[in-house]
C-alpha cells in the first residue's frame, strides 16, 4: 500500500496494510469460532520488568482483543529462575485454550533465552524462533515464521506481486530477522544474498540488487550510492539519534538513509509507519494459523 510519494520513491504505508491485515484477521475469526466453540488464544510472557518490553505486550494484547482472540498474559519477577520460566511455557503448551505462545525477549541476563524458546511448543510458536520452526523454514516444510520477516514479504509482494527471479540483497543477519528474510526470500524464487556488517565491497553488492533489506541495526548505514535505481527498499531497523539542542528526544530513525535513498529507489518503507506495524499484525496472522492448524482445519483463505 504506497499512500505518497517520498522523492522519487512510493512511500510503502506499512500501518495501512497492517490496520487492513487486522481487519481481515478480525474478520476470519466467527468462523473459526462457529467451527469450534471457542476462539483463538494468544499468550505472552514477561519475564521482568523492562517497560519498553512492558508496553509492547501490553499493545499485543490489545490487539489480541481488537481481533476478537483471548488474549492471555504471564508476567514473572526478574528473579525468575529458569525452571520457573520454563514450566510455565510448559504449562501453556498443554492448555488447549492457547493456540500460541510468545516469550517476550530479551530475558533477563541470568536466563537462557534459548532454551527457554525451545521449550515452546513448535506447533504454538507464533514468534517462529524455536529450532523446530526455523529448520521447517529451511526445508521449506509448513510452519510459523517470524514475525516481522513475514511482514516484510507481505509488504513486498504488495507492491511487487511475484517476486521470482528478483535479485534480492538482506544486510543482517539476526535469528530474529536477517537469517528467515533470506529463507522466505528463497522460497519466493528470488536470488539471494545475505550480507552483513563485515562483507567485503558491502555497497557494490547492495547496488545490485532490486530488493534491499536493510536489518542491521545501524543508524542510516545504506546511502543513496548503495541502491540501485528502482530499487525497492524494506528499512527494518529502528534507531533512535542522539537529540538535537532543546530537544528531549532524538529522532526515530532506520537503517536506510532516507531521504537521500527515497530519490533513487522506486519504493520505500518509512521509519516509523513501514515495517513496525507489521510485526503485531503478523503476531495475530501467526495466532489465527495456529488455531487453525492445531484444531484440524485447512488455513484460513488468504492467510
Amino acid at each position: 500500500m504506497d499512500a505518497q510519494i517520498a522523492g522519487n520513491a512510493h512511500v510503502i504505508d506499512g500501518k495501512a496494510f497492517a490496520a487492513a491485515l487486522r481487519e481481515r484477521i478480525a474478520g476470519a475469526v466467527p468462523a473459526f469460532a462457529a467451527a469450534t466453540g471457542r476462539v483463538p488464544g494468544l499468550a505472552v510472557v514477561l519475564v521482568g520488568d523492562d517497560p519498553a518490553s512492558a508496553v509492547y505486550v501490553g499493545s499485543k494484547g490489545k490487539a489480541t482483543v481488537a481481533a476478537g482472540m483471548a488474549s492471555f498474559e504471564y508476567r514473572l519477577p526478574a528473579t525468575a529462575t529458569q525452571e520457573e520460566v520454563e514450566a510455565l511455557l510448559a504449562t501453556l503448551n498443554a492448555d488447549e485454550a492457547v493456540d500460541g505462545i510468545l516469550l517476550q525477549l530479551p530475558l533477563p541476563g541470568h536466563l537462557d533465552e534459548q532454551r527457554a524458546v525451545a521449550t515452546i511448543d513448535p506447533d504454538k510458536d507464533v514468534d517462529g524462533l524455536t529450532p523446530v520452526s526455523a529448520g521447517r523454514l529451511a526445508l521449506g516444510i509448513p510452519g510459523l515464521v517470524p514475525c516481522t520477516p513475514y511482514g516484510c514479504l507481505l509488504l513486498l509482494q504488495d507492491r511487487l506481486g511475484d517476486l521470482s527471479g528478483k535479485d534480492a540483497v538482506v544486510v543482517g543477519r539476526s535469528i530474529l530477522v536477517g537469517k528467515p528474510m533470506a529463507q522466505l526470500l528463497l522460497g519466493a524464487n528470488c536470488t539471494v544474498t545475505l550480507a552483513h556488517s563485515r562483507t567485503r565491497d558491502l555497497p557494490d553488492i547492495v547496488r545490485r540488487a532490486d530488493i534491499v533489506v536493510a536489518a542491521v541495526g545501524r543508524a542510516e548505514m545504506v546511502k543513496a550510492d548503495w541502491i540501485k535505481p528502482g530499487a525497492i527498499v524494506i528499512d527494518v531497523g529502528i534507531n533512535r539519534l542522539a537529540p538535537e539542542a532543546g530537544a528531549a528526544k532524538g529522532r526515530l530513525v532506520g537503517d536506510v538513509d532516507y531521504a537521500g535513498v527515497a530519490a533513487v529507489a522506486d519504493a520505500i518503507t518509512p521509519v516509523p509507519g513501514g515495517v513496525g506495524p507489521m510485526t503485531i499484525a503478523c503476531l495475530l496472522r501467526n495466532t489465527l494459523v495456529a488455531a487453525h492448524r492445531r484444531a484440524g482445519l485447512a488455513d484460513p483463505d488468504g492467510f
